[in-house]
């Protein structure tokens, strides 16, 4: 019997099912969104369950939305909800109707939200969660706190951790590619991305605007875990700033890409700051780079690149269940910067640095300390990210920890 990944999602997902209308699932294509979803419906919270992957029932759907909903006796899971938009609007009626929890758990490989009508359908009706790819704390089986950890000021205390990380960071964590090696998984990724494109973006996207999509793509990865410079991007690509801009967003829209503001301590500057782009998945960067687990682990314009952009969207990941609620931002400010800060809806500050290297230097930490003086007691903790082997403390409320600190 092959073993099972518990998602740290289950409970949020059960829990949502018990309380509100309609309950979305949202996430890249191949993150395991069926998987989850009907093992909740046959163990947790009884339902049927379509795909509107299925021609027949794609059509019925689209020919008479509330007639198709109006065939089920109670609750109902629609596994590929962004295939038949429309057929939220009858949702949306339906639960009117009938306001009980749990009417419908749905599934969807693009973020619906992006489409303005769409959110005005679901308003206060529905509840959101994210679906990644594995972290490496489901992987472990470990419960994952490393977010909560931060804000009550107890970093993970890790010893005599091993020190090689380029493999599990090279195999990502898409549960299909996982299991395949070299060539093997490369095949893997390069049939993912042209999938993307040929099926997931054409259902959101005019099909003959895409055949730039995967260019774009391999650039952005080339410049991942750096600020997005839409105009440097456009002289490359020999695209305008509105097509970089709107096809980021389309990657963006089917969990390929994600992009993070910047923090200051005035909220309203927020959004004109630039943002940081990160490809989702480090197995999946790591396939855009070329780069194997030896260049992983010896090529210096490698190495830092993919190992910000694995502990960012490793965080990303562990925000999505923690206890404690918390966004994520990059800080840049003249020379000082920390890759990742978390922000508590009570004001809080965490800051995390990456660091390819076994040692730290005080220069290494010099940002972090900025803003714990700066942010007085809001200030909970700080990190440096590095390859060593132990927790480390560096200064008041900063420790170095190692990666598997993450899990």
């Amino acid at each position: 019997m092959a073993y099972v990944i518990r998602r740290h999602v289950h409970e949020l997902l059960v829990e949502a099912l018990e309380a509100t209308r309609v309950v979305v699932l949202l996430g890249a294509r191949q993150t395991g969104k069926s998987t989850l979803s009907h093992e909740i419906v046959d163990r947790d919270v009884p339902a049927d369950a379509v795909s509107l992957d299925d021609r027949a029932l794609r059509d019925a759907a689209a020919a008479d939305p509330a007639g198709f909903l109006a065939g089920f006796p109670d609750r109902v899971l629609i596994d590929e909800i962004q295939r038949v938009p429309d057929l939220l609007f009858a949702i949306k009626d339906a639960v009117d109707r009938d306001p009980s929890p749990g009417r419908f758990l749905l599934t969807g490989s693009a973020n619906i939200l992006t489409a303005p009508k769409i959110q005005e359908a679901l308003t206060g009706r529905a509840e959101y969660i994210t679906l990644w790819p594995f972290s490496q704390a489901e992987i472990c089986g470990s419960d994952g706190a490393f977010v909560d950890q931060l804000f009550e000021g107890r970093p993970p205390w890790v010893k005599n951790a091993p020190v090689g990380r380029e493999a599990l960071v090279a195999r990502g964590g898409y549960p299909d590619a996982r299991g395949r090696d070299g060539l093997r998984r490369r095949r893997w990724y390069a049939s993912y991305i042209r999938s993307i494109v040929e099926r997931d973006l054409r259902d959101i996207a005019d099909a003959h605007k895409l055949e730039h999509v995967p260019r774009l793509l391999r650039l952005i990865a080339s410049q991942a875990a750096n600020l997005f410079t839409p105009t440097a991007m456009s002289n490359k690509l020999q695209l305008d700033n509105d097509t970089i801009k709107t096809y980021t967003l389309l990657l963006e829209t089917v969990f390929i890409v994600k992009r993070v503001q910047a923090w200051t301590p005035n909220i309203g500057n927020r959004e004109v700051h630039k943002e940081k782009l990160y490809i989702v998945d480090s197995g999946l960067l790591a396939y855009l780079l070329g780069a194997d687990e030896q260049r992983i682990a010896t090529d210096p314009q490698v190495t830092g690149k993919i190992l910000e952009n694995f502990v960012a969207m490793e965080i990303a990941r562990l925000r999505e269940h923690a206890k404690i609620e918390a966004n994520q931002y990059h800080y840049r400010r003249e020379r000082d910067e920390i890759d990742v800060v978390l922000e508590t809806t009570s004001g809080s500050i965490a800051g995390i640095e990456v660091k390819a290297a076994a040692t730290i230097q005080t220069a290494d930490y010099r940002a972090l300390a900025k803003l714990r003086d700066a942010r007085g007691e809001r200030f909970t903790a700080g990190i440096v990210m590095y390859t060593g082997s132990s927790t480390i403390p560096l200064t008041d409320r900063i420790w170095g920890v190692p990666l598997s600190g993450l899990w």
